[in-house]
């Protein structure tokens, strides 16, 4: 019995360990050599490239310089939307009197720009009028990238349409730009993937076609500037999902609107220290001083300079919001109406303006836009009139007013405020206006300016 027991249990080990090594032998037949690995690799990349190409487009901008000549300034993009609606970098196209977009097929056309450009994140878009609808690249969750990951380059530096060049994504979250004047709002993916000049707005595709990042800039690590043929250097990318809020804000707009609170700051261990207040700001008129460290924003634990920056900068203006600060070693909450951000720290040309309303009240108007209503908190889908964007120093109506009427009179358009000036100015003294703003509705009276 015991003799039968032992042969049936070393003929059930026989068993196991034939079925181990045939199924060993069977998966190691089934393995790919190295060449049929790196060919699947190889094609996988290629393939990606071909699918990509067709939405990717060369972007050639002419500007006047100073000596009067028209020099072109070179770069990439890509369609955003097919009806053609394109992302590529606002340096690309700065200053540009005319814009050249050529397509994948060869095909070419004048492009809009309509100042749709956010010199704050180097996010321009233009717009092509295309008789058919135009291939698209989508665009990847940037919050999903992984360190390591493959990265695609494709773009036209050296006059040399769409070079591809792969490699990886080397880091993420990167910022390092100051911020001197122009306020920064930074989220750049680093790339080993060779970028140069001409790259600019181009794609930075993963493995599956989708963007991740557009190119923005080289980091040398001397800071000198890029001007022989060899460059080295990190290349930076805006992530995705920056470029996609502020594209579908540009197209939806035409422009961005950003909460301000008029601080310099600095991060330190604790958080964000204080570092000037700007007068007759909103930190300034809260209380806040230089030296204090802010903790938390609306209950959310301060952690970096990026990350408050954005959270002012999506709060909409006139929201009221509470800001938690250190102040010799004390614990003190503020409360703080957001302002909108003055057009210097936007990066808008302020140019002279010889308008009436600039001359006479002290201020220059726009006409009310659709994506008003989800900026100002104080203004619904009804409201009519028009929106104070710039003001002198020291003016009664702060930037961002909805003015209404003028002497009773409805106020609609940009023209009918400057018509109606340009018939009383020299009858009147004084106007009142009924306003909206974050103060509610009221009415102000304004010395009229000789």
């Amino acid at each position: 019995m015991k003799k039968n027991i032992y042969v049936r249990f070393s003929l059930l080990i026989y068993l196991v360990c034939a079925s181990v090594i045939i199924s060993a032998c069977g998966s190691a037949k089934m393995e790919p050599t190295d060449v049929e690995l790196l060919s699947a690799i190889e094609n996988a990349l290629v393939n990606v490239t071909k699918r990509s190409k067709p939405a990717i487009v060369s972007i050639v901008a002419f500007r006047q310089a100073e000596d009067g000549k028209i020099r072109r300034q070179e770069g990439s993009g890509f369609i955003f939307r097919k009806d053609g609606y394109i992302l590529t970098n606002e340096h690309v196209i700065r200053d540009a009197k005319t814009i050249r977009v050529q397509l994948f097929d060869g095909s070419e056309f004048d492009a809009a720009l309509d100042d749709r450009i956010d010199r704050n994140t180097d996010i321009a878009v233009l717009k092509i009028d295309a008789k058919e609808d135009l291939p698209v690249l989508p665009l990847a969750n940037s919050d999903e990238v992984q360190v390591g990951q493959f990265a695609i380059a494709i773009g036209n530096p050296f006059q040399l349409d769409y070079t591809v060049t792969i490699g990886t994504v080397s880091g993420k979250g990167r910022s390092f730009l100051p911020d001197i004047g122009l306020v920064r709002y930074q989220d750049f993916i680093q790339t080993d993937a060779w970028i140069n000049i001409g790259n600019s707005g181009g794609p930075l595709l993963n493995i599956h076609g989708e963007v991740i990042g557009v190119n923005s800039l080289i980091r040398r690590p001397d800071n000198t500037p890029a001007t022989a043929a060899v460059r080295a250097g990190a290349g930076f990318a805006i992530s995705s999902n920056l470029v996609e809020k502020i594209g579908t804000q540009l197209i939806a707009n035409g422009r961005i609107i950003r909460g301000f609170l008029g601080i310099g700051m600095r991060e330190v261990p604790d958080g964000i220290r204080v570092r000037s207040v700007l007068k007759n700001m909103p930190a300034h008129l809260a209380g806040l001083q230089r030296g204090d460290i802010i903790v938390k924003y609306n209950g959310q634990q301060v952690k970096s300079t990026d990350e408050f920056k954005m959270w002012i900068a999506d709060s909409p203006v006139g929201q009221n919001s509470k800001i938690t600060v250190l102040r010799n070693g004390h614990e003190r909450m503020f409360n703080v109406t957001i302002a909108e951000m003055p057009p210097q720290q936007a990066g808008r040309l302020v140019e002279t303006d010889d308008s009436v309303s600039w001359r006479r009240l002290g201020l220059t108007v726009r006409k009310l836009e659709k994506g008003d209503f989800e900026r100002y908190t104080y203004l619904t889908e009804k409201d009519q009139g028009v929106i104070v964007e710039r003001v002198q120093e020291n003016s009664l109506i702060p930037q961002g007013t909805l003015i209404v009427a003028v002497n009773g009179q409805k106020i609609n358009t940009v023209q009918e405020l400057e018509a109606l000036l340009q018939k009383q100015q020299q009858e009147l003294e004084e106007l009142i206006l009924d306003v909206k703003s974050s103060h509610g509705s009221e009415k102000i009276t304004m010395q009229l300016k000789p």
